[in-house]
């Protein structure tokens, strides 16, 4: 057992019949208790299998998974970690006959096929598409996969706040305050949830939000599902109930009854999944439902000048001041302003060198946090730490599949392999350029331009390689004998497996990686990240395999070509668990601010770039929906005025910096640059806050 103070001592050792709501802000030891709690359990002879870990997003669980890893921990069975949607599916999958007619499922004798952010994507797409050419959203100007996407979380905001799917247009509607033409945009966007939903229906196809809703609206009122659950689980550990959805809380509430122990544990100040359907206020309602109420007031993060930091923050945000205390030293916050965007890039690639050279901190405790990740902002940090010797990892869930080096890679040798499956003029020498330059060592970008602008061929229109062998001899020599000969083995694979029958693409995936570009030599050789990118790749191929019913008559040329359209196009990924457990001990992370603070782990050094932008607290426009509207907090018939977007950007900015300066152990850098990275002039109100809050520390700006 680690080391606990008193308190936390005695909450692991409280009776095993009670029902426990533990509460306080991050880095007060909470997760740290739960963990102990669960092996206290374990220990005191609750079988594994009759205890259920429920967080609301998979990544949350991974102290309890790092826990049970431990060899020998787990006896009776293994515990059971899951979220809404899990407990949904596992549910739907083994009472699936009870509930198939009754939820209107239109092909009663069989299956379910469960669909996954990217299929979902996908069918929404072969919805709509003809709807757009017939002119619906027309004055919108986004690309068509975050249509896709804004419609599928209206449905999913209609399934975990708890109305009818079909009330999401009048919803969106009854709180605009704008033109008029925004009303009809609302119209076609109900039109295509509705559209969506029975086609979901008629072929037996469940996402997320159609889970949910069978699961809460039909399965849980069940007498034998309810009973079945009761007695499968008979201990309860429910972590960050703050970023769960209300239908989560009511569930919890009527359920807890029934446990014979149970935990519930609050984050103050959290509630960042918001605009994904989480509800704070909902889930403090659940303390009155447990006898046993306890606080945790003490950090393990902070020390007592982060501590004068985070109280100054609540004054500045309007909250009482705080007790007199003992004199602290300044904030550890130290100031990288510049005048330029580029310059101020600069500066922060320097002192995050200088922290790892000089103060012997290690790259894993260092982020880089942006309101923003784009593609600009992380490709010029990589180009100055890699100049630098610094090694980068970034994390960014919403990007889309093809954005990342590695799978527009494997995806272009897989054109080149299956070239039937390409639409006409699509593949282009570029694309064979990079692919190369990604695949073979020792290929630098004038070498692999050179090399692509002799082997590409076209032959009937269809791509295809010539042999490193037909190279004049002084080219040769150019491009290096051991990069022909690498060359050459990749070649004859890819032609090897353009000769044999087609096989499912996730096959393809895995079999290049493991049996070229896995290999000494080549370009994924001891590449952890291009392993993992591999995996998910093949995994998503996978699950779009399984999408699709026999009754649907799709052969595996169709499909393949169907999938590798689909990413090409920009598909958005879904969340791979594996993504977010690459803890690589000697790499620097770069990610969205509300992405780290989702991942819940504290570090040394914190980088918050850009503080001038307005991205820390603005809400995004999004034409098709409205997370505040579609909540359940939100007055039926209420329009949305500015006043309510002040405010909700005010609470955004109290809830990201507090979360941060809470998830921060020694001292924070501020970038700043006058300019934008588009050249405008930015004073954001973040600036104004930390100015205010650090009497003018940073006032040279």
């Amino acid at each position: 057992m680690l080391t606990l103070t008193p308190q936390q001592l005695e909450m692991v050792q409280r009776p095993i019949g009670e029902h426990c709501f533990l509460e306080g802000k991050a880095g007060c030891g909470k997760t740290t208790t739960a963990v102990e709690r669960l092996l206290f359990l374990m220990e005191n002879g609750v079988p594994a299998h009759q205890i259920l870990i429920y967080v609301p997003q998979r990544t949350l669980a991974q102290p309890y998974r790092q826990a049970l890893a431990v060899p020998g921990v787990m006896a009776g069975g293994a515990v059971n970690i899951l979220t809404l949607g899990g407990l949904a599916r596992r549910t739907i999958e083994t009472f699936w006959p009870l509930v198939v007619e009754q939820a209107g499922f239109g092909q009663p004798d069989e299956w379910p096929v469960f669909l996954t952010l990217e299929t979902a994507q996908y069918f929404m797409a072969k919805l709509v598409e003809p709807l757009l050419a017939q002119g619906f959203f027309a004055s919108v100007n986004v690309h068509p996969n975050r249509l896709y996407s804004q419609i599928l979380d209206n449905l999913n905001k209609a399934a975990l706040v708890g109305f009818p799917h079909t009330e999401i247009g009048e919803r969106l509607k009854s709180a605009w305050s704008g033109s008029a033409g925004q009303l009809s945009i609302y119209d076609d966007a109900q039109t295509c949830a509705n559209l969506f939903r029975s086609f979901c229906l008629e072929h037996n196809l469940l996402d997320f939000s159609l889970q949910v809703e069978v699961f809460v609206r039909y399965l849980w009122q069940n007498p034998l599902v309810q009973e079945t659950l009761q007695q499968q689980y008979r201990h309860l550990i429910a972590d960050n109930i703050e970023e769960d959805a209300p239908v989560s809380h009511d569930l919890l509430r009527q359920w807890l009854p029934a446990f014979e122990s149970a935990w519930l544990i609050y984050d103050h100040g959290g509630g960042y999944r918001v605009f994904l359907g989480a509800d704070p206020l909902s889930a403090y309602a659940l303390k009155s439902a447990c006898e046993v109420q306890v606080t945790f007031e003490t950090s393990f993060v902070t020390d007592a000048c982060l501590q004068r930091l985070e109280q100054t923050l609540l004054w500045t945000f309007g909250q009482p001041p705080p007790p007199p205390a003992a004199e602290a030293p300044a904030p550890p916050v130290i100031p990288l302003f510049e005048r330029f965007y580029p310059q101020m890039l600069e500066r922060v690639a320097d002192e995050v060198t200088r922290c790892i050279q000089e103060d012997g901190i290690p790259p894993s405790e260092i982020v880089l946090l942006a309101p923003y990740l784009t593609d600009a902002l992380r490709f010029s940090l990589s180009n100055l730490l890699e100049k630098r010797q610094i090694p980068l990892r970034s994390h960014r869930p919403s990007r889309a599949l093809r954005e990342e080096a590695v799978i527009r890679c494997l995806l272009t040798l897989a054109a080149l392999a299956y070239p039937q499956y390409l639409p006409p003029k699509s593949f282009q020498d570029f694309d064979l350029m990079t692919a190369l330059l990604q695949a073979i060592d020792d290929l630098d970008a004038v070498r692999a331009c050179l090399l692509t602008n002799i082997v590409s061929r076209k032959n009937d229109g269809l791509p295809s390689l010539s042999s490193f062998e037909q190279i004049q001899a002084d080219v040769q020599e150019r491009l290096t004998y051991r990069v022909g000969e690498r060359y050459e083995r990749l070649r004859r694979w890819l032609e090897e497996a353009r000769a044999a029958e087609p096989e499912e693409l996730e096959i393809f995936f895995v079999r290049l990686f493991d049996e070229i570009l896995s290999q000494p030599g080549y370009g994924f050789y001891h590449n952890e990240r291009a392993a993992e990118l591999t995996a998910n790749l093949a995994e998503s191929a996978r699950k779009f395999r399984l999408a699709f019913r026999e009754s649907m008559n799709v052969s595996l040329e169709e499909r393949n070509r169907e999938y590798l359209r689909m990413v090409q196009e920009g598909l958005i990924a879904a969340q791979y668990l594996r993504s977010w457990q690459a803890e690589q001990e000697d790499t620097v992370l770069i990610s969205p601010a509300y992405t780290f603070l989702l991942s819940n782990r504290p570090v040394q050094v914190q980088f918050w770039l850009d503080i001038g932008s307005s991205g820390w607290y603005e809400r995004l426009f999004q034409p098709l929906t409205q997370p505040y509207v579609l909540s359940r907090r939100w007055q039926a018939g209420r329009q949305w005025t500015a006043d309510d977007e002040a405010q909700v950007a005010e609470q955004n900015l109290q809830r990201i910096t507090l979360g941060l300066v809470r998830r921060c152990r020694q001292r924070i850098y501020l970038g700043y640059s006058e300019y934008s990275a588009g050249g405008y002039e930015q004073r954001g109100e973040l600036l104004r806050v930390l100015q205010d809050s650090l009497e003018g520390f940073v006032q040279a700006i």
